[in-house]
């Protein structure tokens, strides 16, 4: 079929060969004008992707500096709470031990005004009866005070367990 085509083409006169060589000419200078336009496209569209590649990576680079400074904020947060709950804790110590403190000069002075009522009593000479109600009272007043020391040490230790845990 080839030598059927270069038979024609060389029986066609000079200038018909000329014209079907320019046309060839001109077909090839298209497809390659075509190829160059094509290469081109490409190139444009692969930087293109790459663009939104790398777009998308700086985005993804941008939330998880994000959510770091959002966790650095809540640890930063957490970390003053605990600080506050400290300094707490450490005030409501200092006040409980000056209460103890108080209430250890209080019992002092109540047991020499108490030697002090009894002896007086005795050389008034109050009888056994009223010394014994007196004692009993003596004794519900420590009970009292006993309590309280353990209610106030329970609160201590619940308020240190609610702002640790």
């Amino acid at each position: 079929m080839d030598s059927i085509w270069r038979m024609q083409v060389i029986r066609e006169n000079a200038s018909k060969r000329d014209v079907w060589k320019r046309k060839v000419e001109q077909v090839s200078e298209e497809l390659d004008a075509l190829r160059t336009a094509m290469e081109r496209h490409g190139s444009r569209e692969s930087k293109r992707a790459a663009e939104a590649r790398d777009r998308e990576e700086l985005l993804g680079r941008a939330d998880a500096g994000r959510r770091a400074k959002q966790e650095m904020d809540e640890e930063s947060q957490v970390m003053g709470s605990v600080g506050r709950s400290k300094r707490y804790l450490e005030e409501m110590f200092e006040s409980g031990t000056n209460i103890l403190v108080n209430m250890a000069g209080n019992r002092e002075r109540l047991k020499s005004a108490q030697k002090r009522a009894l002896d007086v009593l005795n050389t008034v000479g109050l009888g056994e009866s009223l010394l014994r109600l007196i004692e009993r009272r003596q004794r519900m007043d420590m009970w009292t005070a006993y309590g309280g020391m353990i209610v106030i040490t329970l609160v201590v230790c619940l308020c240190v367990w609610w702002f640790w845990f």
